[in-house]
């Protein structure tokens, strides 16, 4: 690694590091709320959502929102940053709640490589030898960590706002923000149970699910937050909407075709639940364009019991692995471009740069 390249580093862990002091500060006063409350919600419910949050995940969103921050013209120190931190961590709380519910709406059993909340509630439920259902437990008390999780980051986010120089700018993309996420959830989980193959369908869900949520809308919210002016807004916006759908489209790859030690979850999880990707979608029109009946009988059969490793395979043949992987690279590289132009913080820059890089990589 060069020396350029180890101060970049230095400086955007520096970034994360001061965001993870904002959100474990909040936080930690919450918990010893909670435990005023009633001692065992504090140590369990409250504390699951603590662990849960504390406990994984790169902090990307709420990186990309003091990204914003500071893209907008925001100061990285003093009273208006501390405020705007704790504003950009909020965020994480939502991608709690997002998480812990999609495991119990998909049935995952694991999360980051180790048992999802519903699950490990579930098998606390027959260890303890509790009255009811135990996967009914197991989900009701994930579904209350996401709720408590969700009323929290309006919390932290709300008592935030007080501190930077445009709240009424940041409130509205906060509220869409949080709705557009849920409109992207539903998509999902209507396309999955109509078992909808279409590409269109799938880059809906996509922008709505995670472009908008993981990438715009941050930046989005940062930059308001710090008054920055239309043409930066646009450009972050654009960038946002392009680099997430491919954030996403190279995830669906991950899916399918990565290592299960690294993603934390079981690869050829969105084959069993007949997941609506752009991968399946364009594997579908492939197969109808190359009159390959094998390959439609077998995409068909996604979702009900269709051999993972073989739709894995056949994908790859009939083209939609190459296809997707030639989409990632064009809207990674769109999303940089729409950056020329704008003066931006040097970390900043190369940190988002370095991020659509990432995102037009095949990951397999």
């Amino acid at each position: 690694m060069n020396t350029h390249r180890q101060v970049h580093t230095a400086a955007v862990e520096g970034h994360r590091t001061v965001l993870e002091d904002a959100l474990r500060l909040y936080l930690h006063r919450r918990l010893r709320d909670a435990e005023g409350i009633d001692g065992e919600f504090g140590r369990e419910l409250a504390g699951e959502t603590v662990r849960f949050t504390l406990g994984g995940g790169k902090r990307l969103r709420s990186l990309l929102a003091w990204w914003g921050w500071i893209a907008g013209g925001g100061t990285t120190g003093g009273e208006r940053a501390r405020s705007a931190l704790q504003a950009c961590g909020a965020i994480e709380l939502i991608q709690t709640c997002a998480l812990v519910h999609d495991d119990v709406m998909d049935g995952s059993p694991t999360r980051r490589g180790r048992p999802s909340v519903h699950a490990r509630h579930t098998a606390e439920h027959t260890e303890n030898g509790h009255g009811g259902e135990p996967r009914r437990y197991g989900e009701a008390l994930a579904v209350l960590v996401g709720d408590l999780a969700l009323v929290w980051a309006d919390d932290m986010f709300e008592e935030a706002l007080a501190g930077v120089p445009r709240p009424g700018r940041a409130r509205p993309v906060w509220r869409d923000l949080r709705t557009e996420i849920m409109a992207g959830q539903f998509l999902d989980v209507r396309a999955q149970a109509r078992r909808d193959r279409s590409e269109g369908t799938a880059l809906r869900v996509n922008l709505l699910k995670t472009a908008s949520y993981s990438v715009e809308r941050p930046l989005h919210l940062g930059a308001a937050m710090a008054g920055a002016d239309a043409a930066t807004v646009d450009a972050l916006r654009g960038y946002g909407r392009d680099v997430g759908t491919a954030f996403q489209l190279r995830d669906d790859l991950l899916g399918v075709y990565g290592d299960s030690a690294r993603t934390g979850k079981p690869v050829g999880e969105d084959i069993r639940e007949g997941k609506c990707t752009l991968l399946l979608g364009a594997g579908v029109r492939l197969a109808e364009e190359q009159g390959d009946a094998a390959a439609r009988d077998l995409l068909a059969r996604v979702g009900e019991d269709a051999d993972p490793a073989e739709v894995a395979a056949t994908l790859d043949r009939l083209g939609a692995r190459d296809l997707v992987r030639a989409r990632c690279g064009e809207l990674a590289a769109r999303g940089t471009d729409r950056l020329d132009g704008l003066d931006l913080d040097p970390v900043v820059s190369e940190g988002l740069r370095g991020l659509a890089a990432q995102t037009g990589t095949d990951p397999t």
